[in-house]
């Protein structure tokens, strides 16, 4: 099973993630780069922080961080192809239920509450017939500012979510076996410390510039 690539686009997230239940006191918001006068713009406070990052031989074989079991985390296996963007925006989001007053009447709220005892890998049985899951990112993969690339087309990036967990950087990627730890944090400095690992992706690969981070932050009032 594929579905269309999604977009690292802050208006496609936002529209997705409402109609699925994210309150409009939150959004997704672009970060233009990782110097501390930039990760200052940001609007706080900040509870995910999104990755997207190009998929080559170099970025893509050498581990950062440790992978790590957490029951604590609610983390899902990606088992469907292109789904990594819809699989960041539900880390994201679900881990953050105790900031984030989700709408109950919307998908997002059934689906958490249908699957919150499941193992990672029942979760993404439960996605893979989750047909207003489907729909919803089909929608939105094709409202992106660029055309979306087919289904069965090769894509080159991958999104991985980060959040912070009772004082520790986790990196959330259902490719992966396990959450990935990346040290420890606290709720204020979770955009900077995340920067610092995004660095890492970057210098595994100096060539690449196709990296794009994207904050979920309280909307500016």
């Amino acid at each position: 099973m594929k579905w269309l690539p999604l977009e690292s686009n802050p208006e496609v997230m936002n529209k997705y993630m409402s109609n699925l239940g994210l309150p409009s006191a939150w959004q997704f918001s672009d970060v233009y780069g990782l110097d501390p006068e930039l990760l200052a713009m940001v609007q706080k406070p900040v509870v995910a922080v999104s990755l997207l990052y190009p998929l080559t031989d170099k970025t893509d074989t050498s581990e950062i961080g440790e992978q790590k079991s957490d029951n604590d985390l609610y983390f899902v296996k990606q088992t469907i192809g292109n789904a990594c963007g819809t699989m960041c925006l539900i880390h994201a989001v679900l881990n953050n239920m105790d900031s984030i007053d989700l709408d109950k009447s919307k998908h997002l709220v059934k689906f958490y509450e249908a699957t919150k005892e499941m193992s990672p890998t029942d979760r993404a049985s439960h996605l893979e017939n989750d047909s207003a899951f489907g729909v919803a990112h089909e929608e939105s993969a094709l409202e992106g500012q660029t055309q979306a690339p087919g289904k069965d087309e090769e894509v080159k990036c991958h999104f991985v979510a980060f959040v912070h967990r009772k004082g520790g950087l986790w990196e959330l990627d259902g490719r992966k076996d396990n959450p990935v730890y990346h040290g420890p944090t606290t709720p204020e400095t979770l955009l900077e410390d995340t920067a610092v690992v995004v660095k890492k992706f970057m210098a595994r690969d100096p060539d690449e510039l196709n990296f794009t981070v994207v904050s979920l932050n309280k909307a500016s009032d």
